[in-house]
């Protein structure tokens, strides 16, 4: 199949210009300025940008990956396709090891399928003091050779850990990830400076949502936030949703880390494209009131009901970033943390036909994923 689109205001890596594409057996085949050399498909000059790819997500559309049930997987994808989510990694909570290495099998298929990215483990490996709306009595010290049965479950599939630098057996465990594929974050912490750098110096290459559940910076005692801000090997996840961060503050993030360092992610949970009430996040009850997720008991923030072009949009309008720098941050950077930016991640020639078409306003006018349309444009 190939189509064109015209009319379009593209957005690469070198910048927005006007003109068109034209995808062909799911890839980006051609890429060029002004008027298309034959009939295609008008956009009518809306935005074409990199399909989001979001590395830190629970779920959405009611369900929720740590469930482990295959056909809410499905409903969660699809959820965020529709808002422009073309890799979609699952990141489940913590839990028991038989309900981990359950949810873990379960969602490999789907991973082998293509419908997912990868799996994510957040936890159990993380602090009880900065633990936030992951259940205390479940959490575990690191171990490589615990780890390592987890990484059988998931066949290849686990692409993510995040663990506290600061806890018995976690540099271990982080070089344990590390050769075997598996990227290693910082989160969920109470580490310090000098800690935070231990687990970086051991293959820790990620922050999971820097700032949220972890020691705020301090002049005398700058922590892990300092630490994996001025680290050129890290990248840092933002949750730009407005709750979780003020604006200051991802601006600030951005402005050390830039774009090739900087993620959004949505840590979106059930309530994602839903309204407000109670759900579960893992083992925990949440509440959801004005579009906000608290725990049940204690008030915790528990995820987001983000969705990642409400992240973009907000990237643009609220943090100042540019068309290119917002789908940097959304697309390519994360692309690059998983490897994959080779195939996706850019509207470049060669590239995975994953696309977004936002209008003026930034909103989703049509979604398309492998080179065939989710949500066509009208």
């Amino acid at each position: 199949m190939s189509i064109t689109l015209a009319d379009a205001r593209v957005v690469t890596p070198e910048g927005v210009h006007e003109g068109w594409l034209t995808v062909e057996d799911g890839r980006i085949t051609h890429v060029g300025r002004g008027t298309a050399p034959g009939p295609g498909h008008s956009l009518a000059g809306r935005y074409v940008v990199p399909g989001f790819v979001d590395i830190h997500c629970h779920g959405g559309a009611g369900g929720s990956f740590p469930n482990g049930d295959q056909d809410e997987a499905r409903r969660i994808a699809a959820l965020h396709a529709r808002h422009g989510t073309t890799t979609l990694m699952a990141s489940l909570v913590t839990a028991s090891l038989d309900d981990l290495a359950r949810a873990t099998s379960a969602l490999a298929d789907l991973c082998e399928d293509g419908l997912l990215a990868g799996i994510h483990f957040e936890g159990p490996y993380i602090s009880r003091a900065r633990c936030g709306a992951h259940d205390p009595a479940l959490l575990r010290d690191p171990s490589p050779g615990e780890f390592a049965g987890l990484l059988a479950a998931g066949r290849g599939h686990v692409r993510m850990l995040t663990i506290a630098a600061e806890l018995p057996g976690a540099l271990d465990t982080v070089r344990e990830a590390a050769a075997n594929g598996v990227i290693a974050a910082i989160g969920h912490s109470d580490a310090t400076y000098e800690q935070t750098l231990a687990g970086v110096d051991a293959g820790a290459r990620v922050a999971t949502h820097l700032y949220n559940a972890m020691p705020p910076l301090h002049h005398r005692k700058p922590g892990p936030i300092a630490a994996l801000l001025e680290d050129e090997r890290v990248t840092v996840e933002l949750i730009n949703d407005g709750v979780h961060l003020h604006p200051a503050m991802t601006r600030l993030a951005y402005d050390v880390a830039g774009p090739a360092r900087t993620v959004l992610i949505t840590d979106a949970m059930a309530a994602a494209g839903m309204g407000d009430g109670s759900y579960l996040l893992g083992p925990m009850k949440v509440e959801v009131t004005d579009g906000v997720a608290r725990l049940a008991e204690g008030g915790s923030i528990a995820g987001s009901t983000l969705t990642m072009d409400v992240a973009f949009r907000r990237a643009v309008r609220e943090a100042g970033l540019s068309m290119t720098e917002a789908a940097e941050v959304t697309a390519l950077t994360p692309a690059r943390v998983l490897g994959l930016d080779d195939r996706l991640g850019s509207v470049s020639v060669g590239r995975q036909a994953d696309l977004v078409v936002l209008t003026d306003d930034l909103e989703v006018a049509g979604v398309m994923r492998h080179g065939s349309w989710i949500t066509e444009p009208r």
